[in-house]
This record gives C-alpha cells, sequence and structure tokens, in this order.
C-alpha cells in the first residue's frame, strides 16, 4: 500500500513534467488558429494576430493595428490498447480514456506608437486529461488524471527599425492537478475485487517568461527565434487514501510535496512571402525533456500501514529518463482574394518517453500530423479563422511492474483537433 500511495503521488509530477506542447507527452500546442492551420510552421516568425504575443512577442511591434485574438481549439482523442498482459482478474482494455477537450485562448495587443507595443495574453500551454474505465487493467498504475494550467502573460516589444524587433513577456502560471488510482485488496484470494483509492491533489503559481526576436533581412523574409524559459513549480498538496485494505487508516489524507520543473523551449522559424498570393513556412522547435531524470516525492506523516518492513516512508525517488526532443514543421498559405485566405501544414514530432518508463497516464509516442485551415475577413476590420488537424503516433509499448501484478500493452494513439478564431482589429 506503501508503494502504491507514493507510485501514484509520482504520477502527478510525471504528468505535469509531460504537458509542455502537445508535439511532446501528451499535451497542448493550441495557442493560436490561424498557426494551427499550418500546422504551427512559422511560429516564431509569422506575426499575423494577436497570438504572436505567445508565439513571438517580438511579433506585436509589426501588426499595424490595435487588435483582439479569441479562439478555442478541442482535441477529439482516440486509443485503440492490444496485446494487453497482466492486470487484475477480468481486467478490461476499453481504450478511448481521453473525453474530448477544448482550449480557450485570447490575447490583446496595443501599438503605443514609436516602435513600441503592449499586450496581455491568457491561454492553457499545459494540459493532460486520461480517464480509464473504473475495470481497466491497468488501474493500479493509473485511473484518472486531469492536470490544468493557466497562464497570463503581460508583454512588451519594441522595434528598432523596418529589420530588427524584440519582446519581452513574464508568465504566470497556476498549476491545479488531480489524479487517481486503484489499489489492490491484500488478501490474495480477492484480488482484483473490492479495490481501494488513492486520490492525489495538488496546486501551485510559478513564474516563467518569453523573450523573442524577428529579423526581416527582406520584405518577403522574416526570421523568428523565441525563448520560453523552465518553469519550476513547488507543488502542495494531499494524498487521500480509502478502501478496507488500508485498515485502520481507510479515510486517512497525508500531507504530500513535490519539485517540477517544465523546460526550457527554444522555438526558430522563417516566413517566406513568394508573391502577393504565396507564402511557406517552416520551423523546429527543442524541447530540453533531458532535465526530467527522475522525480523525488516527499510525504508528510505516513504511517506503518501495513507494519513491519513496510515501514514509514520519507522521501521516494523513482527514474524517469526522459530525452530532449525535436518538432519540424513547413506549412504554406494562400490568399485566394481579398476575403480568403487558405493554409495547409504537415508535422513531425518526437516523444521524450522510453520503452523503460513509460507510463500509462502518458501512453505516448512519435507522430506526424496534417493541418489544414482557412481565414476569412469579412470586412478590413474582423477576420474568422478556423483549422483541423489530424495527429496520428507510432504504436507504443507501456511495460509495468510492482503493483501486486505486471502490466503490458500496445497502445495506439491518434487525434482530431479543431480550431475557431476570430480577430478585431481597431
Amino acid at each position: 500500500m506503501k508503494k502504491v500511495m507514493l507510485k501514484s503521488t509520482i504520477g502527478l509530477a510525471v504528468a505535469v513534467a509531460s504537458s509542455q506542447i502537445f508535439a511532446s507527452g501528451f499535451a497542448l500546442n493550441e495557442q493560436s488558429i490561424s498557426g494551427m492551420g499550418t500546422g504551427f510552421a512559422g511560429r516564431s516568425s509569422a506575426a499575423e494576430d494577436a497570438s504572436t504575443l505567445y508565439g513571438n512577442p517580438a511579433g506585436m511591434s509589426l501588426l499595424k493595428r490595435d487588435q483582439v485574438t479569441v479562439g478555442v481549439a478541442a482535441i477529439d482523442a482516440k486509443t485503440n490498447i492490444k496485446n494487453v498482459k497482466g492486470g487484475p482478474p477480468g481486467g478490461t482494455s476499453d481504450g478511448d480514456m481521453v473525453p474530448f477537450t477544448s482550449v480557450p485562448m485570447g490575447f490583446y495587443v496595443k501599438q503605443l506608437g514609436d516602435g513600441w507595443a503592449v499586450g496581455l495574453g491568457a491561454y492553457a500551454p499545459f494540459g493532460l486529461v486520461t480517464n480509464y474505465e473504473s475495470t481497466s487493467a491497468s488501474r493500479y498504475y493509473g485511473d484518472k488524471s486531469v492536470v490544468k494550467v493557466v497562464t497570463l502573460q503581460p508583454t512588451i516589444s519594441y522595434a528598432f527599425n523596418d529589420m530588427v524587433s524584440i519582446g519581452f513577456g513574464p508568465t504566470i502560471n497556476r498549476l491545479s492537478g488531480e489524479l487517481t488510482s486503484a489499489t489492490p485488496f491484500p488478501n490474495p484470494a480477492s484480488f482484483g475485487r473490492n479495490d481501494g483509492s488513492v486520490k492525489i491533489k495538488g496546486d501551485d503559481t510559478a513564474i516563467g517568461y518569453n523573450i523573442g526576436i524577428i529579423v526581416q533581412p527582406t520584405d518577403t523574409t522574416r526570421l523568428g527565434l523565441t525563448y520560453h524559459s523552465k518553469v519550476k513549480y513547488e507543488l502542495d498538496g494531499h494524498t487521500n487514501i480509502a478502501g478496507p485494505g488500508f485498515g485502520p487508516f481507510n479515510g486517512n489524507r497525508y500531507k504530500a510535496s513535490l519539485d517540477i520543473t517544465t523546460p526550457e523551449i527554444v522555438d526558430f522559424s522563417i516566413t517566406q512571402k513568394l508573391d502577393d498570393q504565396w507564402t511557406v513556412y517552416a520551423g523546429s522547435t527543442w524541447t530540453r525533456w533531458s532535465r526530467l531524470k527522475d522525480i523525488t516525492v516527499n510525504n508528510e506523516g505516513v504511517p506503518a500501514l501495513l507494519g513491519g518492513a513496510r515501514g514509514p516512508v520519507g522521501t521516494i525517488t523513482e527514474p524517469q529518463n526522459w530525452h530532449d526532443t525535436w518538432a519540424s514543421a513547413i506549412g504554406v498559405s494562400y490568399k485566394l482574394n481579398k476575403e480568403w485566405v487558405l493554409r495547409s501544414g504537415l508535422s513531425v514530432d518526437q516523444a521524450p518517453t522510453n520503452n523503460t518508463d513509460r507510463s500509462v497516464r502518458i501512453p505516448t509516442g512519435d507522430r506526424k500530423a496534417i493541418s489544414f485551415g482557412a481565414g476569412y475577413s469579412p470586412t478590413d476590420d474582423l477576420t474568422f479563422d478556423v483549422a483541423v488537424s489530424y495527429l496520428k503516433e507510432e504504436d507504443v509499448n507501456v511495460n509495468r511492474t510492482g503493483k501486486g501484478n505486471a502490466y503490458s500493452a500496445t497502445y495506439q494513439n491518434s487525434a482530431w483537433g479543431y480550431g475557431l478564431g476570430a480577430t478585431y482589429k481597431f
């Protein structure tokens, strides 16, 4: 029981750490609907609307007018679980444990003149939701996982001249998480029945920053570089345990804490205008996931739940051994007429996980995505953007041991993404 509780608490940290970008771990990449249409190629160099506040804050000074951009993206994921081995007797493998999820965003940019611009953004850079059925064969290693991050980013940018602009914005990040997992009844004759449960909640507010530069060597070429800083969270929360297997400790609550740092991200891209109709975009993103070597969790006041050799626990460390990742994308837009622009993009992304340490909460692998989008401007002041993406991951294996039984399975993941946004200029 001791290991069950501690492993579940570790799961909270792993879920948080996986959530930097949708391309790397089970996370979000949707902070721009116009960018979604080109597969986020050119994110650091396009500066097409107020969402550049996230993509590259230097782009705010390149916007000709004050503007507000709002939008929502939705993710519809699908998972097939194959070749299941182990798990409790009668365990199921329904898959599709990711519910339909929406991600809102909003940005405001105001031009101050003389090259200066200021702005404010509100968006969700990190997010994880998985929810297995209660009878899942993997329930001892993860049941429900919910991690939400809301970020506010006040930002300022300055254009030195027609060629070079810079931007900077601190990020104020509020993280909250809840994870649950089932616990096996200790009597071998009752294994797989009368499970207990562990629920962990934690939250923290942490500060980071985004900084960027855009260089325009010609009227048709724009280069962008953006640095998203690491963010260090010091989560405080509690662990609730329930079930007859915990004996006299059934229903108890214990204080849990852990430190986790999300990694640096460096995004470079180029936007090349070919003529009055065609524009191409390309970019690469590097994420320093190798920071996540292990997770160290501190639990306070945990008694000897089963006595004897299973005595009190203060600190436990679990290896993760994630690796740095690269994501690359190429996209194109075609200006059909004054009102309409059409977009498309292709992206390929690495996952930071490995076959030894991959979790049922984050059963992700390398992926490819294709995107299509359009922008419609009924007036010079108003633009509507729509986008759709399809993502397919490589098949990955999950192999877990240590909670009363072993569990292994092959996960086949795919997802549709949908986006709708609007920009008003004034």
